[in-house]
């Protein structure tokens, strides 16, 4: 039950529903195509892309955070629940976002040190090198060691498991930047 409700709240697209309530059509047309806040932002909205950033966020979060209210157990099915919703939610014919910012909402509310890790590789990355994906892929890959570094190894197998599925979501990203032609974050060029 904690999986099915982590992946039902996972699997809002709050980004395209957040562009299409704003009379910006479907954000599936625009930039990458993704649903994700670096393609809102590609949209041109600022403040909805941040919106999106924090709602991602909070769903990952939130999902963790009521499933421990019930029990200490059901934590890591509700994070795994939204994070697989969000990649794959159901709504979109599983076709959803890459996953990085529910992620750091899921790791914030199991490991509050683990998320705080994740959250600054996120954000140093982009500001040393202004590619959204490149922070991304590399905040998801300081998960499973930042859990080995705090001595979680019982959720280290699952966190590999995200880490790789981010990865997997950004392969189009890696291979726009092995050819030089990955767009960087306030870049005009659409992908």
């Amino acid at each position: 039950m904690a999986l099915l409700f982590g992946y039902l709240l996972g699997s809002i697209p709050f980004g395209l529903l957040l562009i299409r309530a704003t009379g910006g059509g479907d954000l599936r047309k625009t930039g990458s195509g993704n649903i994700g806040a670096t393609n809102v932002l590609r949209s041109g909205n600022k403040g909805l892309a941040a919106l999106t950033l924090l709602l991602d966020i909070g769903k990952g979060y939130a999902a963790v955070f009521l499933a421990l209210q019930v029990s200490d157990g059901l934590g890591v099915l509700a994070g795994l629940g939204a994070f697989l919703g969000h990649l794959y939610p159901i709504w979109l014919r599983f076709n959803g976002g890459k996953g990085v910012a529910t992620l750091l909402g899921v790791v914030a509310a199991l490991i509050p040190t683990a998320g705080l890790i994740f959250a600054v590789t996120w954000l140093g990355s982009l500001a040393l090198w202004r590619y959204s994906s490149v922070g991304g892929m590399l905040a998801a890959i300081s998960v499973p060691i930042a859990a080995f570094l705090l001595g979680e190894y019982a959720m280290m197998p699952m966190f590999i498991g995200l880490a790789l599925l981010v990865l997997w979501k950004h392969r189009s990203n890696i291979e726009r930047l092995i050819a030089g032609e990955e767009p960087k974050v306030g870049a005009s060029k659409k992908v």
